[in-house]
């Protein structure tokens, strides 16, 4: 490649994506290289990654892999600098790294589930933006945006670390919108139904408007484009999420009683 056309690829806009390895992460790496982003991709598994870069011709000029735990503050921060020293300040940055694990409060083992998904969840969401956000200030534009959870909604028997960490993630992205909000940098929450990837197929209940992750793909791309501050995807889940909302406690509780509940850890071991 000549200098004329590096010169040209590094022009191109560039997204920053934790958990691209699979899913939804991956699909949204797919939607911004169809879009002609140059992509900064993390996930711990690089070599995965690579290989699924090098199968798109995505070279170096356009896509980087960076290896990061996002629950670990450190790991995460300094892929987030490494990003900016190889290939500049982003134009986007998708926090949509992430665990869903069942849990049961009873059990000890589970107090350790619940850390690690607040962890990586919610302040891995938050070392995620970290390294950007002055860059982006200074700039006077870019996005910042966090996947949440129709989950986020309402509390679900089972899913007590999960629904505790994308009500988090709503709350937290909702404070940092408002910092930012005279600064030029936008802050986008989508919060996703069910998607078809590998966290959800092992669910053992019913996930009504289940979207491939492609489908999820291009409905984010557009309304992060767009700059939507709060987007659910599918809107029925959003509508589903809110009368859920306004149901009262007994009759909440009675319509969740039975419902099958997500695996704990050691049941996902077994």
């Amino acid at each position: 490649m000549n200098e004329t056309s590096t010169q040209g690829e590094a022009s191109r806009p560039l997204v920053f994506i934790t958990g691209a390895s699979s899913g939804i992460g991956q699909a949204l790496a797919a939607r911004y290289a169809a879009a002609g982003y140059r992509l900064a991709l993390v996930a711990p598994r690089t070599a995965e990654m690579q290989a699924w870069a090098d199968a798109q011709g995505l070279d170096a000029t356009r896509c980087r892999v960076y290896g990061a735990d996002v629950a670990e503050v450190e790991s995460i921060v300094a892929v987030g600098q490494a990003c900016i020293a190889a290939q500049g300040v982003p134009d986007v940055v998708i926090a949509n790294a992430g665990v869903s694990i069942g849990m049961d409060t009873a059990e000890r083992e589970d107090l350790a589930v619940m850390a690690r998904t607040l962890a990586l969840n919610n302040t891995g969401l938050a070392a995620t933006f970290h390294p950007f956000v002055a860059a982006m200030v200074a700039r006077g534009s870019g996005s910042l945006v966090g996947i949440a959870s129709v989950a986020a909604i309402r509390g679900l028997p089972g899913h007590g670390a999960y629904c505790a960490s994308k009500a988090a993630v709503v709350a937290y992205c909702e404070s940092l919108r408002g910092e930012l909000r005279r600064s030029g940098v936008k802050v986008v929450t989508l919060l996703p139904g069910y998607v078809d990837t590998p966290l959800t197929q092992k669910n053992r209940y019913p996930m009504p408007f289940l979207l491939s992750p492609a489908v999820f793909a291009e409905r984010a791309y557009q309304a992060i484009a767009a700059q939507t501050s709060y987007r659910v995807i599918p809107w029925q889940m959003g509508w589903v999420a809110k009368l859920l909302r306004l149901l009262p406690n007994p009759l909440f509780d009675r319509l969740l009683a039975g419902r099958p509940r997500k695996h704990r850890q050691s049941e996902a071991k077994g």
